[in-house]
């Protein structure tokens, strides 16, 4: 247990996962909850306190003001046009995608998300440029079976501005929230902030290596999910990706 609260696992999840799994031990996350409360009343070990759930607040952007985003992104298709099986996540292969920005200028996070499986993809970019943005879009996408990359939604940044170059290679219809809105792509904006967690907006990519990184997306996608059944994103992801490929695989019959 004290393992896997310390990879950020929730007592919900723990729990979860121990009934799923069949393990030998099981718990309620009410008891869990219960023995980290005993530890931050009776130890001076603040750290108890992190296992804690914390309030989130939205941090307010700035609107700006200037030429309007349907001239600055060529081709912008609005989210209302987006097909209601989207938001319903009844499909794999829906995309969202975002913008980690820290404090230091030029230092950014591509963060992508599938709504359904809830899997994540997440590599550093050289600031927002539109160009890399969707150099590294296409490298993923290209890599993904067609089924599982059928649509991605933005929200209004200038660095999704090139977002045509998928549909063009990719046949991948994209869609762009409406402007000060970016709630509407939910999935990845409720990922980016549990990421804030491991890295606030004051880390200094300069001195995070890869492995560090490849750590931080490998906890979030190997984490159960109560929305998943608690099953991890990594799991319900490779599942779908495995059933695509092998019923694209011709049968052979003996003549």
């Amino acid at each position: 247990m004290l393992e896997r609260l310390g990879r950020s696992w929730s007592p919900e999840q723990i729990a979860g996962w121990l009934t799923r799994t069949k393990a030998a031990t099981r718990i309620s996350h009410e008891s869990i909850y219960r023995f980290i409360y005993d530890q931050v009343r009776h130890t001076n070990d603040g750290s108890w306190r992190n296992y804690l759930p914390r309030a989130r607040f939205k941090r307010r952007r700035r609107r700006r003001s200037g030429r309007s985003v349907d001239d600055l992104i060529k081709g912008r298709v609005p989210i209302a046009l987006r097909s209601p099986e989207v938001e319903r996540r009844h499909t794999f292969g829906h995309w969202e995608a975002d913008l980690m920005l820290f404090r230091l200028p030029g230092q950014a996070i591509l963060v992508s998300q599938e709504r359904k499986s809830r899997a994540l993809l997440l590599a550093r970019q050289p600031g927002k440029a539109a160009v890399p943005t969707v150099q590294r879009l296409l490298a993923w996408f290209q890599a993904i079976h067609p089924r599982l990359r059928r649509t991605i939604t933005f929200d209004n940044g200038t660095e999704f501005a090139e977002h045509l170059v998928l549909t063009e290679c990719l046949r991948m219809r994209t869609f762009f929230c409406d402007r000060y809105s970016p709630w509407q792509k939910g999935a990845v904006e409720n990922a980016i902030g549990q990421l804030r967690r491991f890295l606030p907006r004051k880390t200094n990519l300069n001195t995070l290596d890869d492995k560090a990184l490849h750590a931080c997306i490998a906890a979030y996608n190997n984490t159960p999910r109560k929305c998943l059944g608690f099953k991890t994103p990594a799991e319900v992801f490779i599942a779908q990706l495995l059933h695509f490929k092998l019923e694209s695989t011709p049968s052979l019959r003996s003549g």
